[in-house]
């Protein structure tokens, strides 16, 4: 219900916004809400020939393709003059995000058929698991923790497999393997869901803690920081990790407490400063590399352990293969039925997540987000914060409404106040260490046909503010 209500203010606010900038004079055109594309300029307006300044007719009339290009002010974005058809369009700024209907276009396209091949290959792989036993010696072994997270979850149920794999992914940087570990973990937690179409508490705190984004190293955001010349790339590593190591203890704590969960469990403390150690000894060896030792190794970690799970799969499923033959399979028929599961549930996904990135397209295109964004940093700066880390905000903002367009935040401050700013590093450790929460939101909750999702949304948007409060801390203390 609050995910339902929260899209539908986006859309209709959104689309107000863009009637009244028209019918207001703030917009010449609206076509490029519906059809224009990332980074192409924006028609503001047209006018006869004999009407543009006489220096612009004349250069007009000369110019090649009769098109030039004007920048009277450096910090103004450059504005564009096409002469064609007897009118001279004028062009200015550029457009935040693709419009509604190449959105439509490229989510089935750039992230659905890509998804749905990631999501074929890995059910497939797991049905293997599932076969072959294997699965379930690793909820066996992982019981005694997971029952005190997930109190509601039976002993040795094939989710914490799932779910085991999903957080191992997603600290390893694997996306293209977390999401259908995650995907079957949801699956294998609504089989035991009394109620089909409300969240469980065990899918809560599961979503929680996978959108709290705790990561190792992010090796695209290191690439972003060496592409813009930063001294040194990686050194934005450890407060990632601090920043997004706080928000998913944090996501454990408030759900664990909205759930009754017994926080003085023994062996749940164990596991817990256990798992605080080998992260901190991890990050000591991988500080102590220099650039390319560090991508040497995390490349190489993250895609050993990859090959490593493919090929145990494999391996065990052959030493096992007695068990596909009682289950009237063979090992390769088991491994397509499981693609065949995994293309249905990618369908399924399919329009919860155009729903959502349409909004967003929509709501970044009207001009609605930096209005918002402009008072949240005047009332930050009213506050005594300082300007680099408000300049800082508008990537915090967007990070859970869509990853690519606070990546283009991310670069654009990079460019603009350098990669060794505060800025620079605030906003690469705000891009780092969340996860895209509408999309995580709609694609898990969605592939399961779960409506009322409680209060995932609500806990996953306080983590997200837990984790720019303890970013700006963080990078203050690093880089001040």
């Amino acid at each position: 219900m609050v995910l339902s209500r929260f899209w539908l203010v986006i859309f209709i606010s959104s689309i107000a916004f863009v009637v009244i900038g028209l019918f207001s004079g703030n917009s010449y055109s609206i076509d490029y809400v519906l059809n224009g594309k990332k980074d192409e300029p924006i028609l503001i307006a047209e006018k006869y020939l004999n009407e543009v300044p006489v220096f612009i007719k004349d250069s007009l009339e000369k110019a090649p393709e009769n098109t030039i290009v004007i920048n009277t002010v450096t910090s103004d974005p450059d504005t564009t003059y096409v002469y064609k058809n007897k009118t001279v369009k004028i062009f200015s700024d550029v457009q935040k995000s693709d419009g509604l209907l190449p959105t439509c276009k490229s989510t089935l396209v750039d992230l659905i058929l890509p998804l749905i091949a990631y999501l074929a290959f890995f059910c497939g792989l797991m049905e293997l698991l599932i076969i072959s036993g294997a699965s379930g010696k690793l909820a066996k072994v992982l019981s005694p923790v997971f029952v005190k997270v997930f109190p509601s979850i039976p002993k040795n149920h094939p989710s914490i497999s799932y779910m085991t794999l999903n957080f191992a992914a997603n600290f390893l940087g694997l996306d293209s393997a977390a999401t259908p570990f995650g995907l079957k973990a949801m699956e294998s937690l609504q089989e035991i869901n009394p109620e089909k179409d409300r969240a469980s508490d065990a899918q809560i705190m599961f979503m929680c803690l996978h959108a709290s984004g705790l990561t190792l190293i992010a090796t695209s955001i290191i690439g972003y920081r060496a592409a813009a010349g930063a001294t040194n790339p990686a050194d934005v590593m450890l407060p990632c990790i601090i920043t997004s190591l706080i928000g998913t203890i944090a996501a454990f704590l408030i759900v664990g407490a909205k759930q009754k969960i017994n926080f003085k469990s023994a062996s749940l403390l164990a596991v817990l400063m256990a798992l605080i150690a080998g992260i901190i000894g991890l990050l000591m060896y991988v500080n102590q590399l220099d650039l390319i030792g560090k991508n040497y190794f995390t490349s190489n970690l993250s895609a050993l352990i990859l090959v490593g799970i493919i090929a145990f799969t494999l391996i065990f499923s052959f030493r096992k293969e007695k068990k596909f033959t009682e289950a009237n399979t063979t090992v390769f028929e088991a491994f397509v039925t499981g693609a065949n599961n995994g293309i249905k549930t990618g369908v399924t996904i399919f329009p919860y997540v155009l729903g959502m990135l349409v909004a967003i397209s929509l709501f970044r295109n009207s001009g609605l987000f930096e209005i918002i964004s402009n008072w949240i940093a005047f009332i930050f700066s009213n506050m005594g914060v300082s300007k680099e880390i408000t300049d800082a905000l508008p990537v915090a903002l967007l990070r859970p409404f869509s990853s690519a367009g606070s990546r283009g935040f991310l670069i654009d401050s990079m460019n603009t106040f350098g990669a060794d700013s505060l800025t620079g590093r605030l906003s690469s450790i705000f891009q780092c260490s969340a996860e895209s929460t509408f999309y995580v939101i709609a694609v898990y909750f969605g592939s399961v046909n779960i409506k009322n999702t409680r209060y995932a949304l609500g806990t996953m948007l306080l983590v997200d503010v837990i984790c720019v409060i303890t970013a700006i801390f963080v990078a203050s203390w690093f880089f001040q």
